[in-house]
């Protein structure tokens, strides 16, 4: 198989028109089969699974490891499921059950923020639209997106965190400085079959084998599909 790669400079060169995308998804999806599915997405223990709840697990999760993530989201969300629920609560009284995530104290006040914009502007209900998602306090494009996919199964969306937006360039797919430019440049080269999986796979593929310092290129499933750009050194 002659492989061919993204030359940065908007085509793509070798006997293809685009990566091997196919190839690359099905090696993934079978080494990181036995790997935990990431915090945001997978249903939890005793919680819910609806959009509001994926939605405070994202906020969540900002700057925060999975596994504290996940027992913070466990501790708030397994009484406290609904925005009217969290409203029982005080800011501190949510900021103790999350402690400690990540800038806890403000994500304490942004999700009792949240919950009454929910119920002040959409009678309670997660928005299905992403312009209104977007309109909420502290809900930027990677939290929206992750709502729509995973909250209400919508199709046509890419999450794009920081394991997403630094895989692609790293294989030579793409060229880019943000997680939005990103977003856009792959849904431009990425067939929408394989947007649905995408977050889940290169989030689990960037906590486990192409880490950010120092990635395991050799057990890598996808090595010979890798450019490597800019990566000093290897394991």
């Amino acid at each position: 198989m002659q492989l061919s790669f993204y030359n940065r400079n908007n085509s793509f060169d070798g006997v293809s028109t685009q990566p091997d995308f196919e190839e690359v998804f099905s090696r993934l999806k079978n080494t990181l089969k036995n790997y935990t599915q990431p915090i945001v997405s997978r249903e939890k223990r005793n919680i819910p699974h609806n959009a509001f709840t994926v939605l405070i697990s994202c906020i969540l999760s900002l700057r925060t490891k999975d596994e504290v993530t996940a027992q913070a989201s466990e501790r708030l969300l397994q009484t406290h499921n609904t925005p009217q629920q969290l409203l029982q609560l005080s800011e501190e009284d949510i900021a103790k059950k999350i402690y400690p995530v990540g800038f806890y104290k403000t994500k304490a006040k942004r999700i009792h923020e949240i919950s009454q914009d929910l119920l002040d502007r959409f009678d309670g209900e997660v928005p299905t639209s992403f312009e209104d998602l977007l309109s909420l306090k502290g809900v930027g494009r990677k939290t929206a997106n992750i709502v729509m996919v995973y909250g209400h199964q919508k199709h046509g969306y890419l999450p794009i965190d920081t394991h997403c937006h630094r895989i692609p360039n790293r294989l030579g797919w793409i060229d880019t400085t943000t997680p939005e430019e990103t977003e856009y440049a792959l849904k431009k080269i990425l067939p929408e079959q394989y947007w649905d999986d995408f977050n889940d796979l290169f989030v689990l593929f960037g906590q486990t084998i192409c880490v950010p310092i120092s990635p395991f290129c050799s057990t890598c499933p996808i090595q010979q599909f890798c450019e490597q750009m800019g990566v000093a050194s290897k394991r």
